[in-house]
């Protein structure tokens, strides 16, 4: 198992793309390894690296079939329900507060004003 080629940014040779690049084209790796490492230096941090795939072994991107996109609803009408006024939101619920925002901060009852 040798290292990864590591190319600068913007100076990687053509056949290799990231994983966003390959989505754009329909694509996804499909199983394969990081093919390459592509670096973008900082002044005082370490690099940014980004990995690089091959883009003729890529394959194409699965189609979304009626089942996946039923999964996909329910799961993302479970982050919309709050756990403890168990009401759909209308948004997806932050995972800090962990719960619909009157429920995280309810209005102090009239009584406490007066007082």
């Amino acid at each position: 198992m040798g290292a990864l080629p590591v190319y600068r940014w913007r100076l990687a040779p053509d056949g290799y793309a990231t994983r966003r690049q390959l989505r754009a084209r329909g694509l996804r790796p499909g199983g394969q390894s990081v093919a390459a490492q592509l670096e973008r230096p900082r002044r005082r941090r370490g690099p940014l690296v980004a990995y690089l795939y091959r883009i003729d072994l890529a394959r194409p991107v699965r189609p979304m079939t009626p089942a996946r996109w039923a999964a996909l609803a329910k799961a993302n009408a479970a982050r919309r329900i709050c756990p403890e006024c168990r009401r759909d939101a209308g948004y997806v619920i932050p995972p800090s507060l962990g719960m619909c925002t009157p429920c995280a901060f309810p209005e102090p009852s009239p009584e406490l004003r007066s007082a």
